[in-house]
């Protein structure tokens, strides 16, 4: 039997069986959890903590005393 000959059906026969398997191994769905109203999150981001860096950069001669 010549499989170069057949290699289309072999693959069409692999993804049906692999997407069946999905359909039969797939579970429940995962319950659905309410969220805040809007108006409830837009005052919950007004109080949201913003964290600035600032710093100098480094000489050359301050990166050549940094460990390697």
């Amino acid at each position: 039997m010549n499989i170069a000959k057949h290699m289309e059906a072999i693959f069409l026969a692999v993804v049906a069986v692999i997407g069946a398997s999905t359909f039969a191994t797939a579970g429940a769905p995962a319950p659905v959890q309410r969220s805040a109203p809007l108006a409830a999150s837009a005052t919950l981001d007004a109080a949201m903590p913003v964290v600035v860096v600032s710093a100098r950069r480094l000489s050359a001669a301050a990166k050549a005393r940094l460990p390697q």
